[in-house]
């Protein structure tokens, strides 16, 4: 199988396997869909804590107001309770006024961080490290423990508009926010190896031959934003070591 090592600029995404007679059209919209996915863990991840720690997201309408705010519009959370977390909830206010204030019990704090961990470590960019190729299964895999510790800690659900629960239901609405600029759609996304685009219609063939157990660095890129920058002859690492060395054999010739 070809190994391709998934880079978006500098940064190791993951690696992805594949066969010198797949389509380039096939390739980009597998390693598309595994980007766009490990990206959509991480929100979740990131909204974990969050839920752990202040419990559920208020209404769009009272996110930000004080309590004598909420009052005096006469707002309410008809969510609260309904969506009470399992064992009862402890009252840990949110300073910013985004999360309800009635988090999950230590225990079930527990199973939402243990989880976001396991998941967040299954579409690691570490596995490149270990020479793991991430596949979409593994990413569904991740999303997958994150709904179940969910459903978990909340039998009820979430409300409708909790972040969390519009992530997995593909309802996010990313517009305005850092996150839109890092996710890369499929008929956007560009394919480079070598300062070549490698293109649609194609197959990698056509590009690294048949040799099938070829190993390259490619990098995703979105259109219109020109080729990215070349892989370095030697890494960073190597060009230490090599000093390393090169220090170390001046010592032993002046002894």
């Amino acid at each position: 199988m070809v190994q391709l090592h998934v880079k978006r600029g500098v940064e190791s995404q993951f690696l992805f396997s594949t066969t010198v007679d797949a389509t380039l059209e096939t390739v980009i919209q597998q390693i598309t869909a595994i980007y766009n996915g490990r990206l959509k863990v991480d929100r979740i991840c990131s909204e974990i804590p969050e839920l752990a720690d202040h419990g559920i997201t208020l209404p769009p309408n009272m996110q930000g107001l004080t309590e004598e705010q909420i009052v005096e519009l006469k707002l309410a959370d008809e969510w609260e309770d309904k969506c009470v977390p399992s064992g009862g909830p402890v009252f840990k206010p949110d300073e910013i006024g985004r999360r309800n204030g009635h988090a999950p019990n230590d225990k079930m704090k527990e199973v939402l961080t243990r989880t976001m961990e396991e998941a967040k470590a299954l579409i690691s960019s570490k596995q490149v490290q270990a020479n793991v190729c991430v596949t979409m299964g593994m990413v569904k895999e991740a999303l997958d423990q994150l709904r179940g510790a969910v459903m978990i800690v909340y039998p009820m659900g979430l409300p409708p508009h909790d972040p969390i629960r519009m992530e997995f239901e593909d309802r996010e609405d990313l517009s305005g926010t850092q996150a839109s600029l890092q996710v890369i759609t499929e008929d956007e996304c560009q394919l480079w190896w070598a300062a070549k685009e490698m293109q649609r219609g194609k197959k990698l063939q056509d590009y690294i031959g048949k040799n099938e157990k070829t190993k390259l660095v490619v990098k995703i890129q979105k259109k219109g934003q020109g080729a990215p920058a070349r892989e370095p002859l030697i890494t960073d690492e190597q060009q230490k070591q090599m000093m390393m060395n090169y220090y170390r054999r001046q010592e032993e010739l002046k002894v």
